[in-house]
């Protein structure tokens, strides 16, 4: 099965933001999942130059205008390149073979009559690139899409005959109801072409920065409207007009484009392609616009989102995962880092990363690392049989672009291993003799996250492979059928520590824009009134108030797994259960008072809001409570078993 995905081609009017990095994202993670598949896959991305906006901006900056467009195109090639996006093609209108595929495309409409010659007099929007008839228009003449001032132009255009593809656009909608995704925007498109449509000038004579018309045309003073140039790329790439040996990938399966250029893809190409008489692609999907802490993004605010700048900071791949988890495809999404930090903590960290770091830990602990799936099914039917049902959910919500869903569900198996550890306690097991039941549970934990990382490999690759070595095998084709499709089971391997893949991160590593910095601001304490000098007296004595107290945060814990810290006589690390959704490590300086076994299943009281702190190089993240005087140290318990992450005031 061949398989072409596209992006749109990002106009090199300024760098890469996060809007384009969310595209390519999205493109990249449905062009690895298909070649997961096996399926022979093609991922087109690149840059439009061409157009009076293109020519404006580099007079503006005194460069040649192929210079400027040279230099723009390179920062989103290499972003793509730094972002390891495994595109097969970056193509840009300035090709010559691009150029040569619009022409042949331009001929043969002209030919089966879809384009001819007249004069144009209407309101121009340079910013666009776009003729709009008056009734469209907003208050003052200003542009309906971007609310720039128009402007009257009259010339001699060539036009398109959109009009008369009218009525064959609609049938198509109707026919093929999954063309524009997500679907709440197909109705948005049905009804701008059920309002009549008017032929569209597709040639320019103000400016001479594009693709000029055949020869055999005799028009040297016309040059294409830049949408009917750009639009043609996603075959031109394919030697439409050239070279056509990879043709055979044309229909697109998926052509990603933002809501804001939807018109332009729905409606325009469509025609185009009917009067060229290609089929048209399978999806048009359509993505929503991101803000900033709720702001739209300006420069003139300074809130602008440097996808570079982000990933430098946190990670290309944790980039990743939160731009497709965050937010429902086709919604408007908010970048803010605290939400950025909070999906790193709570579902790579915690999640994810926590259950590997278990398995690990209690496969060199009970079975010198190595692990066999020989009990698996015997013990843990059930959690197997849960986990491959979920995971036969999976594919519709990548290919309906669904992928926050397709994540939320996959992240169901982390919690049927988290739970498979705390109900079967292997620890437990190890103690009382039933070995081969402890090392089930371990295997059936290395099976779910092979299987996950599987699934995960096409949204975060680096971090999925270094997972799939760790378990002893490389995610590839075969991989994918023998995990996924056949539902095996891994061979016995020797799992490999690591160190943890997702650090926890508790402060904003960026600077942050300029309306987080004054809403995270602190708050000026209220000074007291007169008749508060006493309090203020009080407090110079010691004395805290009850808010004070309530600033800490102390809760019961139940320890799950406890172990003696190496080259250290008096740490043991400590797994706690705070009824969160992952257990907490904690490194506590009672080794010479308490055995590591002792501890187990036992309660403690714990300061959860510490700001986490490494020991001998390990995190803990909270410090448990205990007492000492001459006779020794001793331990803060409740007086009555209770809840874990009871809170303790």
């Amino acid at each position: 099965m061949k398989n072409y995905i596209t992006t749109p081609i990002y106009y090199v009017n300024g760098e890469a933001h996060i809007g384009h990095a969310y595209t390519t994202f999205i493109a990249d993670t449905l062009a690895r999942y298909s070649r997961l598949q096996g399926n022979e896959t093609y991922l087109l991305t690149g840059t439009d130059e061409h157009g009076q906006k293109i020519e404006e901006s580099a007079q503006k900056q005194n460069k040649p205008t192929q210079q400027f467009a040279d230099e723009i195109s390179a920062t989103f090639r290499n972003l793509w390149d730094e972002f390891n996006i495994s595109y097969d093609q970056f193509i840009r209108t300035t090709d010559e073979t691009h150029k040569k595929g619009v022409q042949a495309a331009f001929l043969k409409m002209f030919e089966n009559g879809d384009i001819y010659k007249d004069f144009y007099e209407g309101n121009y929007c340079v910013s666009c690139e776009t003729f709009f008839p008056e009734s469209q228009l907003m208050d003052g003449g200003c542009c309906p899409d971007c609310g720039r001032a128009t402007s009257i132009v009259k010339e001699e255009s060539y036009f398109f005959r959109l009009s008369k593809y009218e009525r064959p656009l609609l049938e198509y909608y109707e026919a093929h109801p999954e063309f524009i995704l997500p679907k709440s925007r197909r109705n948005e498109v049905i009804s701008f072409v059920r309002g009549g449509l008017n032929d569209l000038s597709v040639t320019r004579t103000s400016f001479s920065w594009g693709v000029h018309l055949p020869e055999s045309l005799n028009e040297p003073k016309h040059v294409m409207y830049v949408w009917l140039d750009a639009l043609m790329n996603y075959v031109t790439a394919l030697g439409y007009g050239s070279d056509e040996t990879k043709m055979n990938f044309w229909p697109a399966n998926v052509q990603l484009v933002g809501k804001d250029i939807l018109r332009f893809h729905a409606i325009y190409w469509p025609a185009f392609l009917m009067s060229l008489g290609l089929p048209l692609p399978k999806h048009i999907a359509a993505h929503g616009w991101w803000t900033r802490d709720g702001e739209k993004m300006s420069k003139s605010k300074g809130n602008v989102v440097d996808p570079r700048e982000v990933s430098s900071h946190y990670g290309v791949e944790n980039f990743r995962y939160f731009m497709m988890r965050e937010v429902p495809f086709g919604q408007d999404g908010d970048f803010s880092q605290r939400a950025l930090i909070d999906r790193m903590n709570s579902d790579l960290s915690n999640d994810l990363g926590n259950l590997l770091n278990r398995i690990i830990g209690m496969s060199e602990k009970y079975s010198d690392f190595r692990i066999d799936s020989c009990d698996v099914e015997k013990y843990h039917s059930k959690e197997l049989n849960d986990a491959n049902a979920i995971i036969d959910t999976l594919h519709p919500y990548l290919y309906e672009l669904q992928l926050h869903r397709f994540l939320e569900e996959l992240w169901k198996l982390f919690s049927i291993g988290n739970k498979a550890i705390e109900e079967h306690a292997p620890w437990v097991k190890i103690k009382e003799g039933r070995t081969d039941e402890a090392l089930a549970t371990v295997a059936l934990v290395a099976n779910l996250l092979a299987k996950a990382s599987v699934m995960l490999h096409a949204v975060m690759p680096n971090t999925t492979s270094t997972i799939a070595d760790a378990l002893g095998f490389e995610i590839t084709t075969e991989s994918y059928t023998s995990l996924i499709l056949n539902k095996t089971l891994l061979a016995p391997f020797n799992i490999k520590k690591i160190p943890p893949l997702f650090p926890r991160v508790e402060e904003p590593l960026m600077t942050e824009a300029p309306k987080a910095m004054v809403d995270e601001a602190p708050k000026a304490e209220p000074k007291p009134a007169m008749e508060d000098k006493k309090v203020s007296t009080v407090s110079e004595e010691g004395l805290i108030t009850i808010d004070q107290f309530f600033q800490t945060s102390i809760k019961i814990g139940t320890v799950l797994d406890a172990e003696e810290v190496p080259k250290s006589s008096k740490l043991l690390k400590l797994k706690v259960d705070l009824g969160e959704e992952s257990p907490r490590q904690i490194v506590a300086g009672i080794r010479e008072y308490y055995s590591a076994e002792s501890l187990i299943n036992t309660q403690v009281c714990v300061v959860a809001n510490l700001k986490p702190a490494k020991l001998m190089g390990l995190l803990s993240e909270g410090m448990i409570l205990a007492a000492k005087d001459a006779d020794g140290l001793c331990l803060v318990r409740p007086e009555k078993p209770r809840q874990s992450g009871s809170s303790v005031g």
